[in-house]
C-alpha cells in the first residue's frame, strides 16, 4: 500500500512541478480508479483568475467528465498538499473513497481535515492517509514561496 501511494503521489508531484513552471502555487493532484490514473491537474488560480481552480477541483471535474458521472466511487485522490475545506467538500460530495496527501498544511488548525471528513452530518466518509512523500511535497512549496519573498 505504501509503495502504491508513493507511486501515484509521484504523478501528483509532476503536476505540482508543472504549476511551479507556470508560476502557480505548486500543488498537483491525480485521481486513480482500478489502478489507473483517470485525471490529473494542478493549481491554476492565477492564470485563470478563478478562485476555485485548485488542483483537486480540476482533477475531480476531469474525472467526472471521463466517467460520465458525478459519483467517483472506487476512486482515490492523491494531492501534494492536505486539501482545504472547499476541496474536502468536493471530494466527499464526489464520493471519492480515499484521500492521500503529501505535505501537511501548516495553516490547518485543530485537525480541520479530520473534523470535516468525520462529520456525522455527511453521508459519505473517506479514508485519509497523510505524509506520503511528505518531504518532496513540502519542499516544492517551500522553494516556491522562498523565491516569492526575495
Amino acid at each position: 500500500m505504501q509503495k502504491d501511494n508513493e507511486y501515484y503521489m509521484s504523478f501528483a508531484l509532476r503536476q505540482a512541478k508543472k504549476a511551479k513552471e507556470l508560476n502557480e502555487v505548486p500543488i498537483g493532484a491525480v485521481i486513480v480508479k482500478d489502478n489507473a490514473i483517470i485525471s490529473r491537474a494542478y493549481n491554476n488560480r492565477n492564470s485563470t483568475q478563478n478562485a476555485i481552480n485548485h488542483a483537486e477541483m480540476l482533477a475531480i471535474s476531469k474525472a467526472c467528465k471521463k466517467l460520465k458521472s458525478w459519483r467517483l466511487e472506487g476512486c482515490k485522490i492523491y494531492v501534494t498538499l492536505e486539501p482545504c475545506p472547499m476541496c474536502l467538500g468536493a471530494i466527499l460530495n464526489a464520493r471519492i473513497e480515499e484521500i492521500v496527501f503529501g505535505a501537511y498544511d501548516k495553516t490547518s488548525k485543530n485537525n480541520m481535515l479530520d473534523i470535516i471528513v468525520n462529520d456525522d452530518r455527511l453521508n459519505h466518509k473517506a479514508k485519509v492517509f497523510g505524509g506520503i512523500l511528505e518531504d518532496e511535497c513540502s519542499n516544492i512549496l517551500k522553494d516556491f514561496f522562498k523565491t516569492k519573498r526575495l
